[in-house]
């Protein structure tokens, strides 16, 4: 598990992919500090991870990075258990937001190099 702050090669999540799940990596972005954490079995480790150095609950979301799927609409799937924030206006384990999924998107585009 690491925390991404400057930049990941596609082809290190590749190998977290194949070395995990086989086809997608976990990942927990910050969507205030433009931080990424990777490479866990759940998305709550992770999370506990980006807590644990000083970001905020409110700022985490939880995503499936595919690298095969790189440079597509399916490269980033917004589905994780931490989603699920009610008082955020978020009752599902997708993030709803269409904005906030854009943020996403940007942040990871910045992260992950080919």
């Amino acid at each position: 598990m690491e925390i991404v702050r400057d930049r990941v090669a596609l082809e290190a999540l590749a190998s977290m992919a194949e070395a995990m799940f086989g086809n997608l990596v976990k990942a927990v972005v910050d969507v205030e500090l433009g931080i990424m954490a990777i490479d866990a079995e759940m998305h709550a480790d992770e999370e506990a991870l980006l807590l644990g150095t000083g970001s905020a609950q409110r700022d985490l979301w939880g995503i499936n990075l595919h690298p095969d799927d790189f440079a597509t609409d399916d490269f980033v799937e917004f589905d994780s258990m931490i989603n699920v924030r009610p008082r955020q206006g978020n009752r599902t384990r997708y993030v709803d937001d269409l904005a906030l999924r854009e943020r996403i998107r940007d942040i990871v585009e910045r992260l992950v190099s080919a």
